[in-house]
């Protein structure tokens, strides 16, 4: 394998693969690989896999069709939420070489130096029960904003949902480790640390996870708010019955974290929240968000939202619609259900036709952008921080508030990764 040195990745699916794809990059880098665009020819291709949607799947197998065609000889790995689930299916995949299971993704660099074309694909996997580590993770360079990976797996069983299938049971870094990696990314000029995982309210029950305890994600957050030199976190997803009120509270008086909250809900359909397997009534979900509204009257909230989840009818996305147009949130993340295997979800009927779940979609999607902009009106003509991360296209760049209003502006080099007082207009 002494010849193979350059090598491409493609992410699909959440901040924490790409984390991870950035951490995987940095390990074969560190082995004398040198990376490239995924566009261009390489001698491996790295693909992280997403396994939450069909699309997911389907994507995949577009990508490894299009390394096939574009360099026949190059060596194709597969690793991610997919390639632990299904992993004999991808194995098929012409064109597959190396099959990465969850245990195994950060062993990449010893399973390339014994692997050879042209043999069929080799599939490293375990059992998920099995997985019992923490590999702590983040993206540097690879995006202005870092996202830093502090929890993995999850313990919940919801009931469309195959993550803990794939990423296996809740499990993290300690807030020691997590406050050292803090000060080493402020070191390189992070201003902004985007925390995540799985579960990420689930932090603190250590490397192997458990069902007791060792830390919080309160003690977390109070940890790094003392580390100098990073200006910004915000955490990118907590369940509403994980997100507590002292949670709350201290982001409001915080001197780092952002007024800035995702919380996901699926459902505002109690009877829909039961067959979801879903912790928390729709109640509890209002309170919080109540909570955060008295408190930081600014502050942005998302939320994720399933439409088209088996037995859902009409009254059941009535009953949801209705309750996130009269919710002071700023904006929805729409997903369209779709079937899982091994899921529990699949034995609820009756199944909503796949266009019904499609319009329901489009209803979601035109009620967050009026969210959005109503969102966004409420702060005309205030200042706020805005860091400006990246170049977009056509010579702007582009940032955001503290409270996640998306800011775009003509490219100004000086103010690249900097905090800038900004009127909104």
């Amino acid at each position: 394998m002494e010849q193979v040195k350059s090598v491409a990745f493609h992410t699909l699916g959440c901040k924490l693969n790409f984390s991870e794809t950035s951490t995987l990059s940095r390990l074969l880098e560190q082995d004398g690989f040198v990376k490239k665009d995924f566009e261009e020819t390489a001698d491996v291709y790295v693909i992280n896999t997403c396994s939450v949607t069909d699309n997911a799947d389907k994507e995949c197998r577009m990508l490894v069709r299009r390394i096939q065609r574009r360099a026949p000889g190059s060596m194709v790995v597969i690793t991610g939420c997919y390639a632990q689930l299904k992993p004999q299916e991808i194995a098929n995949i012409e064109g597959v070489d190396l099959v990465l299971g969850a245990a195994e993704k950060f062993n990449i660099t010893e399973h390339l130096k014994n692997l050879t074309k042209g043999d069929s694909a080799k599939i490293c996997s375990c059992d998920i029960e099995d997985v019992n580590t923490f590999h702590a993770s983040y993206s540097v360079n690879d995006r202005t904003r870092t996202f830093l990976k502090v929890q993995d797996g999850c313990d919940y069983t919801c009931s469309f949902c195959t993550i803990p299938m794939a990423r296996g049971k809740s499990r993290s870094d300690s807030v020691a480790n997590v406050v050292t990696q803090v000060q080493q990314l402020a070191a390189n000029g992070v201003k902004e640390i985007v925390l995540t995982g799985v579960n990420l309210g689930d932090f603190g029950k250590g490397f192997e996870g458990g069902k007791k305890r060792e830390e919080s994600f309160f003690e977390l957050a109070k940890a790094l708010d003392e580390v100098e030199g990073i200006s910004r976190y915000r955490i990118s997803s907590i369940e509403p019955n994980l997100l507590s009120d002292e949670i709350i509270e201290f982001v409001a008086q915080s001197k780092r974290f952002m007024p800035h909250f995702h919380i996901p809900l699926q459902s505002g359909s109690n009877e829909i929240l039961g067959r979801m397997r879903r912790r928390y009534r729709r109640e509890l979900y209002a309170e919080k968000v109540a909570l955060i509204k008295s408190i930081m009257p600014h502050c942005a909230i998302g939320v994720d939202v399933i439409v088209g989840f088996p037995s859902e009818s009409d009254e059941h996305f009535k009953e949801t619609y209705d309750f996130l147009h009269n919710l002071d949130v700023s904006y929805l993340h729409v997903f369209t259900y779709s079937e899982r295997a091994n899921t529990a979800a699949l034995d609820i009927k009756p199944v909503v036709p796949v266009p019904v779940r499609q319009e329901r979609n489009k209803l979601l999607r035109n009620l967050s952008h009026k969210k959005q902009q109503y969102f966004n009106e409420q702060h005309l003509n205030q200042t706020r921080k805005v860091l400006f991360e990246s170049l977009g296209k056509d010579g702007m760049m582009e940032g955001y508030t503290d409270n996640y209003i998306k800011v775009t502006t003509p490219f100004r080099k000086e103010w690249h990764n900097q905090l800038i007082d900004w009127e909104l207009r």
